[in-house]
């Protein structure tokens, strides 16, 4: 019952395992090149991977030998016993990735050592080779990969789209080019040249994959200890996002991930950041191979450390000292002398107590603005008695109370007459609307008082003006005086062309200068110039998040997003005209009471219960 599988099929399984999408490919090969010594290395991409991908480099090449070795499983020129595990400097070391690669793609290998005069081309399917001779061809490797899982149809019926496969394409890219700036890539896709990275310093090469106003952003970062050196860049916390694109670790210029490593990076920013924004980061770790483990994750991306607390400890404390070094965070000098901090001009002053003076008979619901005036002006400070004579026995406060109760007991049947809450507006040259914590609208109704939320009722203007002019195609736009440049990581760029006619139909007027750069031209109304960039970074991080939602009901989603980033936000003053024109425009929504969340606008608390409270 038990046989022993082909060769063939163990490698189709763990091709599985190993090549998951193209960027995996990609990545392999890429990091092969890395290993071989190589310089310079080219990327040639036909969609997305799924057609070509190739990989040129300028690497020490093999022999004959070694070019037929390569393709077998567990053949690796990196370790040759298990303790060489805790001692690598190279990426691969499995000796699982070409032979894996061989097994689901068709795979031509030409490559040549310098002292050699000739190289060997090599050309296999499925496993099988199907020619070997002599070529000439340049020192170093050319790997090129057809037709990627074409041998296992349901394998690549899993596949995205060919712009998310190249995103992933792209990350991989850059994770590697960021690792090895002393090595020029470049990038080429369906023919059309991408990225072209020279030979450079780091701070050269994250300007070269991210433009040139990232060069202001970076703070440098350096540290070292008997444990762990640290080096790289933090960028700014003015510059967080609410994305976590741009955070990159790399330990020994390995690309891996760690939640742990990252806490420490916002413990030292802690303070600093707005609320949900996500500090970005280049940080590199050289530390003693035998104090971690790569080999605990099968895509090699996490990592093991044998004393994680120190290097947690290490790593936070360099980062706080980097952002006080830079003047990024306030610091307190403990050592100056408290009298060398007085001004000149005070040392011969004398101190006063200060004096305050207080008005006993200030009473801000006085309709007579006049007679407080003169009330004020009267008024001489601590000679005069607390209370005046006339309201020393009550009398005032009396004929004031009785004339409230009055009021109140002839609103009460007109409440029963009311019919709808609109009717019951005052005309709007005698409404009296005001702000409570510059968050609330209060203001009067015949039937009583009506609270509104500010931010709610605006979201939900915005919301219907911005679903009327995409169910008409007609978006409501304004061209900018000055177009605004929104900045985009280059794996973010790809997303967003996902979703730029959707963003367009907003009213949004948009051009692509380059691969990190977006050009913005006009926006949709009510949209401030200086929020463009948060706008751009909340609906593809929505996007992003919550893809299977906005497909649901794209012009629903993009109208939501839109009106919650251009609606005005509690703490905002608003005046008189504002607060009356938003009130109106609320009540002239299809369905004003509730919210885009489904949660109350406003509120109406009548004079029937404002009545059984003073009880």
């Amino acid at each position: 019952m038990i046989t022993l599988l082909p060769d063939h099929v163990a490698n189709q399984i763990a091709a599985g395992e190993v090549v998951q999408r193209p960027a995996s490919a990609v990545k392999e090969l890429m990091e092969n090149a890395i290993d071989a010594q190589a310089t310079d290395v080219k990327l040639i991409l036909k969609d997305s991977g799924k057609t070509l991908i190739q990989v040129v480099d300028d690497g020490m090449g093999m022999n004959e030998v070694d070019a037929r070795m390569c393709f077998e499983r567990h053949a690796t020129s990196k370790i040759t016993k298990a303790d060489d595990l805790f001692a690598l400097k190279t990426k691969g070391f499995r000796g699982e990735a070409l032979a894996s690669i061989a097994a689901i793609a068709q795979v031509e290998l030409k490559t040549k050592k310098e002292e050699s005069e000739l190289g060997i081309q090599l050309i296999i399917e499925g496993s099988e080779i199907k020619s070997q001779e002599i070529c000439t061809c340049p020192n170093g490797s050319n790997f090129t990969i057809k037709n990627l899982f074409f041998n296992v149809p349901a394998r690549r019926n899993f596949l995205k789209s060919d712009r998310a496969e190249y995103k992933y394409i792209l990350d991989e890219f850059i994770r590697i080019a960021l690792a090895h700036p002393k090595v020029s890539f470049s990038l080429i896709h369906n023919e059309k040249e991408q990225y072209r990275l020279p030979k450079e310093t780091l701070r050269q090469r994250l300007v070269s994959l991210y433009g040139k106003k990232y060069n202001t952003r970076l703070v440098p970062v350096d540290e070292k200890t008997d444990i762990v050196n640290i080096s790289g860049f933090l960028c700014k916390p003015e510059f967080a996002k609410k994305t976590r694109g741009e955070q990159f670790f790399f330990v020994n210029d390995r690309f891996i991930k760690s939640s742990y490593m990252n806490h420490a990076v916002t413990n030292a920013m802690e303070g600093l950041l707005q609320g949900n924004h996500h500090p970005s980061y280049f940080l590199f770790l050289k530390i003693d191979p035998s104090m971690i483990d790569v080999n605990i994750h099968p895509t090699k991306t996490e990592i093991k450390f044998e004393d994680e607390r120190s290097i947690y400890a290490i790593l936070r404390s360099a980062l706080k000292r980097s952002l006080g070094q830079y003047n990024i965070t306030p610091s307190l000098d403990f050592s100056l002398n408290p009298d060398y901090q007085v001004p000149f001009s005070s040392k011969e002053k004398t101190i006063k107590t200060p004096s305050i003076q207080v008005d006993p008979d200030y009473n801000p619901f006085e309709q007579n603005q006049s007679e407080r005036k003169n009330h004020l002006e009267n008024y001489s400070g601590s000679n005069q008695s607390i209370l005046p004579p006339n309201r020393a026995k009550g009398e005032h406060w009396e004929a004031i109370f009785e004339e409230i109760q009055d009021d109140m007991n002839a609103a009460i049947p007109e409440m029963e007459n009311s019919v709808t809450l609109e009717a019951e507006f005052e005309v709007k040259e005698n409404r009296h609307a005001f702000q409570l914590k510059n968050r609330f609208i209060l203001t009067q109704l015949k039937s009583g008082l009506l609270i509104i939320d500010q931010q709610r009722a605006h979201e939900k203007v915005l919301f219907e003006q911005y679903s009327k002019s995409l169910q008409n195609k007609r978006p409501l736009s304004q061209q900018l005086l000055f177009p605004q440049e929104v900045h985009l990581t280059p794996s973010d760029m790809e997303v967003f062309k996902e979703i730029m006619e959707d963003v367009e139909s907003l009213g949004f007027d948009l051009t692509i200068p380059n691969n990190h750069c977006l050009m913005v031209n006009g926006v949709p109304i009510e949209t401030k110039a200086n929020q463009v960039q948060n706008i751009i970074e909340s609906i593809l991080d929505s996007y992003k998040n919550e893809s299977d939602v906005w497909k649901l009901d794209r012009q629903n989603y993009m109208a939501k997003k839109l009106a919650q980033s251009n609606a005005i936000k509690s703490g905002k003053t608003l005046i008189l005209e504002e607060l009356n024109q938003l009130v109106d425009e609320l009540f002239a929504c299809e369905s004003p009471f509730t919210s885009i969340h489904n949660k109350p606008t406003s509120i109406v608390i009548e004079i029937n219960e404002l009545l059984k409270r003073f009880q």
